[in-house]
C-alpha cells in the first residue's frame, strides 16, 4: 500500500493562490512583461540629467518607482506560478524571462546613485527644501551618502547590475535539482507500507509515531542529497565566490561586512548571536536528554528530534488554524485580524496543500499593488498552523508596509522580516497555552514550540557558523569540497547535540545542501535575532505595556523607511545588544522546564 501525493490539478481551487487577481491569463502577463520592457528606453533618457533640477530628479524617481511597481507584478506572478509547480516548463520559462528583465531594469537605473553622489549631499539637501515632494526620499538620499565609499562609477554599477541575472544561476540550479530532479526513495513503516517522500511530506513523516517510518524517511532523504553532494557543493561554492566577488568589487573587508552594511547592521550583532548561542547549548543538551527519556529509547537519533511525545496529535484543519491565529492576534485589533482572515478565507492569499512539483517549506511573496501571497505545504497539524501564523506575519508586514510607504521603502530588510513572522507564532502560542489546559494538548503545543526553536535557535545559528567559515575559506583562497563542507557542519552539529544524540556524521553533515537560504548571504542568523525581537515585542503587548500595540503597528508600517535596528528600537527592542537573545534563551529554557512538569502529570 502506497500513499500518494496529489498532482497540482487535484488540489481544489479554493486552496490555490489567487493567480487571476494578478493576471487573468499567461497572455496578459506577457503583455505586461512587454510593457515593462518598453520602459527601459524612457528610464535611460534620464541618464546624465539628474543634476538638472529638483523637478527632473523627482520625475525620474517617479518613473523608476512606476517601473519597479509594474516589474513587481510581473515578478510576483511568475515567482508564485513557478514555485507551486516547478515541473511546469512554461512557468519555468516565464520565471527565467522575468529574472532576466529584473536584471535589465537594475542595469538601466544603475546611473542613479553615482549621479546623486556627484551632485553632492549639501546640494541635494537644498533641493529637498526647494522641492517638498522629495522629502519622503530623505532617508534614501542619506543612505546613498553613507554607502558612498562602496558605490562605484556608473560604468561599474551598470556592470554589477547586469550581473544580477547570471548570478541567479547557482540558486536556480539548486532549485531545479532539489525541487524537480531529485527523486527520494519511499519510506516504510513497521507494517511494510510504502510512504512517499517529497519535500512536502518529509516534515509529516519525521513526526510520525512509527520510528521505522521516521528512520527510513530521514535516511533516504539525506542519502539522496549525499548522492549529489559534489554537484551541490560546486553550486554553493559558486554562490559563495559570487558573494566574495561582490564584496570586493564594492571594497568591503569581508562578505559578512558587505551583507550587513546594506542595512547598517554592525558585524558585532552577528558575533553576539553566535556567542550567546554557544553559551546556551547546555539548554539544548538538557532538552535532548528529556526527549530521549520521554520516548523511552536508549539513544536519540536525528530522526527522533520530531517524534511525537504524546499521541494522537491534535488535528488542525486550515480553517481552524485561521480561527486560532485570528484569536491569538486579537490584541492587535479588529482591523488587523479582519484583513488577515479575509486574506486567508476569501481572497486566497494562501496556496495551501502539497502537490507534486511544489517547492519545500513555506514562504510569503507578492509586491506592492498585489495581495501578499503564501506558499505552504499544510498538513492539518499544530506545526502547520504555526507555519501559517509565521507566514501571515510576513504577509501582514508586507500589507502594511505597502500601504504606507513608497516603492523605494516598501521592501523591508530580512533582519526585521523574521521579527514579524515569529511575533505571530509567539502570540498564538501564548493564547493556546492559556485557553487549553489539557496536559496532552499543552505538550503537543510545547513540542511545536520546541520544533520552531530548534529551527530558529539551533539549526539556523549552526548554519550561520558554517556560512561564516565557508565564506572565510573562500576569502582566504582555500579550496572547498563536499567532504570539507560536510566535515565543517558535522562538527558544529556535534557540539550542539552533545552526548545525548547518536551522531550520524555523513547524513547530518550534508544538511547545508538542503537549505536554499544559504544562497542569500548571511540570511540564516537573522532567524535567531528575529525570534529574539519577536518575543521581546510580544511580551510588551501581552503584559499590557502602554502603546505597545501602536508601537508594533508603527514598526510594520515603517517598511524600510529607516534602518532596521532603529525601527526596532522605536518599537521597544534593541537587537544591537545581546540581552534580547539571552532572554529568549530563557524562554526556551522555560519551555523545557514546563515540558518536564507536564510529562509528570500524564
Amino acid at each position: 500500500m502506497t500513499e500518494s501525493v496529489l498532482s497540482r490539478a487535484q488540489i481544489p481551487e479554493k486552496y490555490k493562490w489567487n493567480a487571476t487577481s494578478l493576471f487573468p491569463t499567461p497572455a496578459t502577463w506577457q503583455a505586461e512583461f512587454d510593457s515593462v520592457t518598453s520602459m527601459l528606453d524612457p528610464l535611460a533618457t534620464y541618464q546624465g540629467r539628474l543634476s538638472e533640477s529638483p523637478k527632473v530628479l523627482f520625475e525620474a524617481i517617479q518613473l523608476v518607482e512606476d517601473c519597479l511597481k509594474r516589474l513587481g507584478w510581473v515578478m510576483a506572478y511568475v515567482y508564485m506560478d513557478y514555485h507551486v509547480n516547478t515541473s511546469d516548463q512554461a512557468a519555468a520559462r516565464r520565471y527565467a524571462q522575468a529574472v532576466g528583465l529584473n536584471g535589465q531594469v537594475q542595469a538601466s537605473v544603475a546611473y542613479f546613485q553615482p549621479e546623486l553622489l556627484e551632485l553632492g549631499q549639501t546640494e541635494l539637501e537644498s533641493w529637498i527644501k526647494a522641492e517638498p515632494r522629495l522629502e519622503i526620499y530623505h532617508h534614501y538620499f542619506t543612505d546613498i551618502f553613507r554607502m558612498q565609499a562602496h558605490i562605484r562609477s556608473a560604468e561599474v554599477e551598470e556592470l554589477l547590475g547586469m550581473l544580477e541575472d547570471p548570478f541567479q544561476g547557482a540558486e536556480t540550479t539548486f532549485s531545479m535539482l532539489a525541487n524537480s530532479d531529485l527523486q527520494f526513495p519511499v519510506a516504510r513503516n513497521l507494517e511494510g507500507n510504502e510512504l512517499p517522500v517529497t519535500d512536502g511530506t518529509l516534515g509529516k513523516l519525521l513526526s510520525n509515531p512509527d520510528r521505522e517510518a521516521r528512520r527510513t524517511a530521514w535516511e533516504g532523504y539525506y542519502d539522496t542529497y549525499l548522492a549529489f553532494k559534489n554537484t551541490f557543493s560546486s553550486n554553493l561554492t559558486t554562490s559563495l565566490k559570487q558573494d566574495v566577488f561582490k564584496s570586493r568589487a564594492r571594497r568591503f573587508n569581508s562578505s559578512l561586512e558587505a551583507a550587513l552594511f546594506k542595512h547598517n547592521i554592525p558585524v558585532q550583532v552577528f558575533h553576539n548571536l553566535i556567542d550567546v548561542f554557544r553559551q546556551n547549548l547546555p539548554t539544548w543538551h538538557r532538552y535532548w536528554s528529556i526527549r530521549r527519556r520521554i520516548l523511552g529509547i536508549e539513544k536519540l537519533h536525528p530522526y527522533d528530534i520530531w517524534a511525537p511525545l504524546v499521541t494522537p496529535k491534535p488535528q488542525v484543519s486550515f480553517e481552524q488554524a485561521v480561527e486560532w491565529i485570528s484569536a491569538g492576534l486579537a490584541p492587535m485589533g479588529s482591523e488587523y485580524v479582519d484583513v488577515l482572515r479575509k486574506g486567508c478565507l476569501q481572497e486566497r492569499w494562501v496556496d495551501v496543500y502539497p502537490n507534486l512539483g511544489k517547492v519545500s517549506g513555506a514562504f510569503s511573496a507578492g509586491r506592492p499593488g498585489t495581495h501578499p501571497f503564501i506558499v505552504m505545504n499544510y498538513t492539518d497539524s499544530l506545526s502547520s498552523m504555526s507555519t501559517l501564523a509565521h507566514e501571515l506575519g510576513h504577509s501582514m508586514h508586507s500589507y502594511l508596509a505597502w500601504q504606507n510607504q513608497p516603492i523605494l521603502y516598501s521592501r523591508y530588510s530580512l533582519f526585521v522580516a523574521e521579527v514579524a513572522s515569529n511575533f505571530h507564532q509567539a502570540m498564538v502560542r501564548a493564547y493556546l497555552l492559556e485557553q487549553n489546559s489539557d496536559p496532552a494538548f499543552q505538550i503537543s503545543l510545547i513540542e511545536e514550540a520546541m520544533s520552531n526553536f530548534h529551527r530558529y535557535f539551533f539549526i539556523m545559528p549552526t548554519l550561520a557558523r558554517f556560512e561564516l567559515e565557508a565564506h572565510s575559506r573562500v576569502e582566504r583562497g582555500e579550496g572547498l569540497s563536499a567532504d570539507i563542507m560536510n566535515e565543517i557542519l558535522a562538527n558544529y552539529f556535534a557540539e550542539g547535540y552533545g552526548q545525548e544524540l547518536e551522531f550520524d556524521q555523513e547524513r547530518t553533515g550534508i544538511t547545508w545542501a538542503t537549505f536554499p537560504h544559504l544562497f542569500e548571504g548571511y540570511y540564516v542568523f537573522q532567524y535567531a535575532t528575529g525570534i529574539s525581537g519577536a518575543h521581546a515585542l510580544s511580551k510588551r503587548i501581552l503584559s499590557g505595556q502602554p502603546h505597545a500595540v501602536e508601537d508594533y503597528l508603527r514598526f510594520l508600517k515603517a517598511g524600510a523607511s529607516t534602518y532596521p535596528l532603529e525601527i526596532l528600537k522605536q518599537a521597544g527592542v534593541d537587537l544591537s545588544a545581546s540581552e534580547p537573545v539571552q532572554e529568549t534563551f530563557q524562554i526556551l529554557a522555560s519551555y523545557v522546564d514546563r515540558l518536564e512538569e507536564l510529562v509528570r502529570k500524564i
